[in-house]
């Protein structure tokens, strides 16, 4: 469930396709219980999501859900999933707060955003050397909180810090860019989805803010920020994602094969959360071949589930939380989006 047609569906569609991927390969095994996907759009909207989650539920009697796959739809949709007692794991949203709310069938199969803001902040003081940030949110449950995170670490480590919101559904950005300019940043972080970064970095570079870094995270990890933005402005973009994404010179085994049947399947490199929605779908593959067809079932085998996915290990905690932590760092180069590594150990060039 997510967004598969709305204006961010770019980093939906890649965990969508990965689990199918592992969907098509089980059921082509000729296994005694079938699998089906089935997708519901949502377009972002949370309240879309809640009547297609009731929907799923009541009328399409589905044992395990994907998604939903941003956090403010995944807020609305929690609570009717729990009262359901439906299995969910979430291969994107990151708002750390989902975690915060009892939930015994919801789990998340990447960082959270109380990670993945410091650890982009480290890099904005650390590797970038920051002194003097410009930090922006979009005013969304995924957006803001993941900002406000960011702007308190860069503050623990000593960076002067400014902060702004704009509204996504506008197209005129120079009310936030007029004041970047006049604060003469030397780093700007945006946080929300590729839409709006794409639209505000071009808005940027046109201004003459054209020295500061621009960083944003995991909802603007998608050739559409480039796009928008226009490849000569987002070229030496930085985005910091809790997701891998693997690259042409992969050498792990595992990693390479999900890859190049990625690829093959779909025309297209593994994007976004590609790597997060195959593991996803494992997780349930596994459950089933184990026996285990009801919601019930299949949600006791994932408390339990302890494998090695294509993205990381997959093991989640009592609050349905995954226990590895990594955080990478992406950055435009000629026009594409390239890997430099793990935050904690990326260096620019």
């Amino acid at each position: 469930m997510g967004d598969l047609t709305g204006p961010n569906s770019g980093i939906v569609i890649p965990p969508k396709n990965g689990a199918k991927l592992v969907f098509d390969e089980y059921n082509k095994t000729n296994p005694s219980v079938k699998i089906e996907l089935v997708e519901y759009d949502s377009q972002g909207d949370g309240s879309k999501a809640v009547g297609l989650a009731q929907q799923a539920i009541k009328n399409d009697k589905v044992a395990a859900m994907i998604g939903p796959a941003f956090s403010g739809e995944s807020a609305q949709v929690g609570p009717v999933l729990e009262e359901a007692q439906l299995p969910s794991i979430t291969a994107s949203a990151t708002n750390t707060k989902l975690a915060q709310n009892g939930w015994k069938y919801w789990h998340r199969i990447l960082p959270n955003d109380s990670v993945q803001g410091p650890g982009i902040a480290d890099f904005i003081a650390g590797a970038a050397a920051s002194k003097n940030a410009f930090v922006i949110d979009d005013k969304s449950d995924y957006g803001k909180p993941l900002a406000d995170a960011v702007k308190g670490q860069l503050e623990t480590k000593g960076v002067k810090v400014t902060t702004d919101s704009l509204d996504p559904q506008e197209s005129d950005f120079s009310s936030v860019v007029n004041k970047v300019a006049a604060t003469k940043p030397d780093s700007i972080f945006f946080g929300g989805y590729y839409a709006a970064a794409g639209n505000l970095l071009k808005q940027l570079r046109d201004k003459g803010v054209k020295d500061a870094k621009f960083f944003s995270a995991d909802g603007s990890l998608d050739k559409g920020l480039i796009d928008g933005a226009g490849a000569p402005n987002a070229e030496g973009a930085l985005v910091g994602c809790p997701c891998y994404i693997a690259t042409a010179d992969v050498t792990d085994e595992k990693v390479k094969k999900f890859a190049d049947a990625y690829k093959a399947a779909y025309s297209a490199d593994p994007a976004i959360y590609a790597a997060e929605g195959y593991d996803a779908a494992t997780v349930l593959v596994e459950a089933v071949k184990a026996g285990n067809t009801t919601p019930e079932k299949i949600n006791e085998f994932i408390k339990t589930v302890d494998l090695a996915g294509v993205s990381k290990q997959v093991k989640f905690g009592a609050n349905g939380e995954v226990e590895a932590k990594d955080i990478y760092m992406y950055q435009v180069k000629n026009g594409a989006i390239t890997l430099l590594g793990k935050a904690s150990e990326a260096k620019l060039g």
